[in-house]
């Protein structure tokens, strides 16, 4: 089972940032594509974003098309998601999955697998 950890989520008031960090453990994220996933309360499981295993291509969905981005450092085993001018509805438990992902133009999903805990972010002022 490929383990990875999220984290960097918080508390921040509508138009401020935050970065997420999604950190594999026990194995090398090197030869991975990564996917980033939220879920908000009462609202089933969405897509948010997905970046190639050398990064050299990268999906968003439509909501966050030009405020979000995502990156990789593979020589720190971790994928991260910088999340500009959010909004209340950014709202959610984020998630990164590194198995079982459709990436394509604005589509990311991920066809089951389990889910690690996530990190909480709630944009509220």
């Amino acid at each position: 089972q490929l383990q990875l950890v999220e984290s960097g989520g918080g508390l921040v008031q509508p138009g401020g940032s935050l970065r997420l960090s999604c950190a594999a453990s026990g194995f090398t994220l090197d030869y991975y594509a990564i996917g980033w996933f939220r879920q908000a309360p009462g609202k089933e499981r969405e897509g948010v974003s997905c970046i190639s295993s050398g990064g050299g291509s990268t999906n968003y969905v439509h909501s966050v098309k030009g405020r979000f981005t995502i990156s990789r450092d593979n020589a720190k085993n971790t994928v991260y998601l910088q999340m500009n001018s959010l909004k209340p509805e950014d709202t959610g438990v984020y998630y990164c999955a590194a198995d079982r992902l459709l990436c394509y133009s604005d589509y990311v999903r991920r066809l089951g697998g389990s889910w690690g805990q996530g990190t909480q972010v709630t944009v509220s002022s």
